[in-house]
Parts: structure tokens; sequence; C-alpha cells
């Protein structure tokens, strides 16, 4: 099967022209003026924007948590993504505390082997790191391709690994050439502020916010930028969300050091003024919450600055049945939001339309530097010969309307209803098969493949 992309503005992470492209099978054959091919197939691009997929290294599909489940499983939530453009999503293992790397990887496996319909990859969540765990890390680069480790720094009994743990974890995926993905907030000061707000019948989800104060996020970042720099391993931030903890980040370039930094979509849009909705702020109910608007203007400047690498959404969606779990304790009130398929038309309105961002700079965070920093590219994250026809066809004029009644994501609310938006996808490509055309998935669950990372050195 052979595809020509026609006359549509080719927008790389660093370029910008009108040409054509030829697809033969999975990848890119020829980029070219006015190519003289024959095709399979022609798609005039005319008038819009031709883009590589988005990639989202932050997704948690079918994941468990707090005794139930988040609600877009391997199908309805990679479906979803290619509805907004994101063609592969990185999702995360989490180890039991107990049990063996493998046998998560194999649970994982069983939830989306011939289940997803977008392309897909993982990242392992090492919560039990031992002797054991430590003799598992080569085989996980090496022959699983799942190059990166995420750590938690907080929810103690359950994820979080200290900071022993941490620097032992550190210096064995940096020997073999992995990274380390942290979610750097101070746990112990977290669980002391949940435990004195519920003492005090201080109930509702604006405590959840009050729990997780900015210090608290500024101080871990700080920290795992401390053992990251002592240990030379490539260390990355999910989701930071604040001045703070982007200072700590600026601070670690003054001794030539760089920290990969992550945001997410949210953050970048959305402030702590929605927690005083009552009960309805629990729609909102993420870790780390949202924070201020000085920090959302912190973060569209560290994009610009090169310090913010990557816009990710940590979707994590639950029904409002199961938000409704902590409708008389913020605590229990399940965290996640969902926007995996909102990602890049927010980010396309919200940042290149309003002048915040470059087109440029939008390829580069929404697709170019998460394959670059994972492993990916140039097989995924950009428009080249050679790279897998992973493109986006996209209307920058088109004008549209963001509601629960209209997307694909398996969840009966949205974070963003009644946003209007400019700016839409028309048309997704995933591996030189069109797979959203017209608002119409073509293929079923089972299309999505497995990537296998390459090792990675911390350079982008």
């Amino acid at each position: 099967m052979s595809i020509l992309i026609k006359n549509g503005r080719i927008i790389t992470a660093t370029d910008d022209y009108v040409a054509d492209i030829f697809i033969e099978g999975e990848t890119i054959s020829a980029i070219g003026k006015n190519l003289n091919v024959q095709a399979d197939e022609v798609i005039d691009a005319s008038g819009k924007l031709v883009m590589p997929g988005g990639i989202d290294p932050h997704v948690h599909l079918d994941m468990p948590f707090m005794g139930t489940y988040s609600s877009d499983n391997y199908e309805t939530g990679t479906r979803a993504a290619l509805y907004g453009g994101t063609t592969t999503v990185i999702d995360f293992i989490l180890q039991t505390q107990g049990k063996s790397l493998q046998s998560a990887l194999q649970e994982w496996k069983g939830r989306s082997d011939n289940n997803a319909v977008g392309d897909y990859s993982f990242h392992m969540a090492v919560t039990d790191f031992n002797d054991e765990t430590k003799k598992e890390i080569q085989h996980f680069i090496e022959v699983e391709g799942i190059t990166s480790f995420k750590t938690f720094m907080a929810y103690k009994g359950a994820l979080m690994i200290d900071d022993r743990q941490m620097i032992g974890l550190m210096q064995e995926v940096k020997k073999h050439g992995g990274l380390i993905n942290v979610h750097a907030t101070n746990g112990d000061m977290i669980d002391f502020l949940i435990a004195k707000h519920k003492s005090e019948g201080k109930l509702a989800p604006l405590y959840h916010y009050l729990s997780q104060p900015e210090v608290t996020e500024a101080e871990a970042s700080s920290r795992f930028a401390d053992m990251a720099d002592y240990t030379g391993c490539p260390g990355y931030i999910v989701h930071l969300t604040c001045e703070g903890a982007l200072n700590a980040v600026r601070f670690a370039t003054r001794r030539n050091q760089h920290v990969f930094v992550e945001t997410c979509i949210q953050y970048l849009i959305l402030d702590a003024s929605l927690y005083e909705q009552n009960f309805e702020g629990a729609k909102w109910v993420m870790s780390p919450p949202l924070r201020e608007k000085k920090d959302q203007e912190t973060l569209w400047a560290g994009l610009n600055q090169g310090l913010v690498n990557v816009v990710a959404t940590d979707h994590c969606p639950f029904m409002w049945e199961q938000k409704l779990m902590g409708k008389d304790d913020f605590s229990k009130i399940p965290n996640g939001h969902p926007a995996i398929e909102n990602r890049m038309e927010l980010l396309f309105s919200e940042g290149v339309n309003k002048g915040r961002i470059t087109l440029n700079k939008y390829v580069e965070v929404a697709s170019t530097n998460a394959a670059k920093i994972f492993g990916m590219f140039p097989k995924k994250g950009t428009i080249a010969i050679g790279s897998d026809a992973d493109i986006v066809l996209f209307d920058a004029n088109e004008k549209h309307t963001l509601s629960a009644k209209t997307h694909h994501m398996n969840v009966d609310y949205s974070g963003y209803e009644g946003w209007e938006l400019t700016g839409k996808v028309k048309t997704v490509l995933l591996r030189g098969k069109v797979v959203i055309d017209n608002n119409e998935c073509k293929v079923q669950k089972g299309y999505g493949q497995f990537v296998k990372r390459n090792k990675v050195d911390g350079k982008i």
C-alpha cells in the first residue's frame, strides 16, 4: 500500500515548508516538491499543516488505583488518542511490592496485547528495589526495550521508594543505558498535611490542593536533581507543575546538569481556583494538583527557555461515579484527569494561536522531544525519509468546542467542557495507514503495536 500526501505545509521541530510525502508500507520513502510517483491513494493536504503524530509519554490505561481502575483501557484510550492526533503513548507498569518486575510486565501485557488501536510502549515503575529487582534492569533495557524506570517520592506503603533505593536504582539504570522518571513530591510532608486537614474536618476537594503546597514539589525536585547529579543517571521529572520545582531544575543547570522536565497540558491552562467549586472540584483532583496563574506563566516560559521539554497529559480518567468515592473525604477521590484526546488541540489553540509558542516548538514538545528522550527517534517523532509514517493533517483555522458529548474517551465528563478551540485534527496516519478521517476511526483494536525502545544517553 502506498499513499501520496500532496501540497501540505510540513512542520517538524526544525522545519517549515510545503512539499509532498510519499509513503510505502509503514514508512516515509520520499519527500519533495511535486513528486512524480504512482500511489494507491492520494491525499490533498492543501491548506493543512502536516505534522508528525503526537507522542504522549505519560498515560495510565486500565490502571489499578484505590480499589478501582482508570476508565480508559488500551482500546478506548489509544483510540481516543488517535482522534486527538496522538499516535504513540507510553504507559506505566506498576510493580507490586514483593513481586518481580517481570510479573508486573506480564500483568500489563495481559491488558495491552491485541487491544491497542494506536502504538504504545511502557515505563517500568519500580516500587521495591532490592537485589532481585536489580538483576532485572539489564534484561528490561536490552531485551524488552523498556529503557525508562519510574520512581515515586510519595505514596508511602504503596509506591514510594526511599532515597537509598533511589540511589541504587539510578546507578544500575545508568550502567545499562536507561533513564529514571520521577514523581517528585515530598510524600511524608503531604501525608502529614492530609492527616492534619482530616483531623480538622476539612474534607472538601480544596484540601487535596492545600495538602500538596508548592514546597512539597520544589523540595523533592531539588533532591532528585541532586541524586541524579551524584550518580550521573539521566533524570526526567514527570508532571512538573510549579515555579518552585522549575527553579530547582534551573539551579541544577548552574552546575552544567541537564534534568529533563515534563509538564502536562492541564498545568499550562487550568488553575487551582477550580477546587473551590464544592465537590465539582473533584473533576480536577490529580497529583500534583493544579497550581496558580503565576505557575502557568513559569511553565510557558520554561517551554521557550528549553527547561520544559515535553507536554504530556498524565491521562488517568475515572467515571464520575468513581470520583464520588471521595464525596465525604478528599483523600478517597481517585486521582486523575482525562486529556489524552484533547492535548494536541488544546496546546495548539492555547499555545500556538495565542502566540505563546511557535509551530516548531509545538511539534518539539508534543512529539519530537519525547521520541528523542525515550529512545524512539527518528522512527517516531519526525517526518523524515525512513521514519514511521505517523502523520497528522491539521486544520489550523477550524473552530470547535470540547464536550463529553462528543469526545471518545471512556469518561462521562470533560475537564474542558465548553472550551472553544481553534485548530482541529482532520486526518491521522499511523505507520502508513489512515486511521482517523472525517471523525471516523478506520482500524480495529490490535492495530496498535508495542514499540521497543533504544538505550538513552540523557541528551536531546
